[in-house]
């Protein structure tokens, strides 16, 4: 069964760290390069003064920006989330957003400096956002792509 942007977002609203942490993805986009994703602060994912538990705001960032361009460059290459980064702006309350996206020309790009094996490691930003669009928090994600070893062994082989 092919995956397709609509049955990943179920699929990870569903899976159970996410599922039991408020989290709910949204959407992807058809192109693979927006994803939306929500977090319910609740008595589950809440802290002890009752804003958003950071950790449930990392966790909703955590592999997004890794899936899209996943998706967007296709199964010859490695890609990784590596790092992450987290800049807590004010206190969480209801609903908050965080929108993902990884253009074309993004992906065009790592793809070309990826190319032949070479390891890259690139960042992506977003923030997360409450229902009136106040900035919560502000999130880094380094993502680390390779092309697969069979790939460029490949390549090296029909060229010789």
């Amino acid at each position: 069964m092919r995956i397709t942007p609509r049955r990943l977002a179920v699929g990870m609203s569903l899976w159970f760290p996410n599922l039991f942490s408020g989290i709910r993805v949204r959407r992807f986009s058809h192109d693979w390069t927006r994803a939306t994703v929500e977090l319910h602060v609740n008595p589950l994912t809440r802290n002890y003064v009752k804003t958003a538990f950071g950790g449930s705001m990392s966790a909703m960032t955590d592999p997004y920006f890794f899936m899209l361009v996943m998706h967007q460059l296709g199964k010859d290459y490695v890609v990784w989330d590596t790092r992450g980064e987290i800049e807590f702006v004010k206190p969480g309350r209801g609903v908050l957003t965080a929108e993902f996206v990884v253009t074309r020309e993004q992906a065009d790009e790592l793809r070309r400096r990826a190319h032949g094996g070479t390891q890259v490691r690139e960042w992506f930003e977003t923030v997360i956002t409450d229902r009136q669009g106040d900035v919560v928090a502000r999130v880094r994600r380094e993502v680390y792509v390779r092309e697969k070893k069979r790939v460029t062994q490949s390549r090296r082989n029909q060229a010789a």
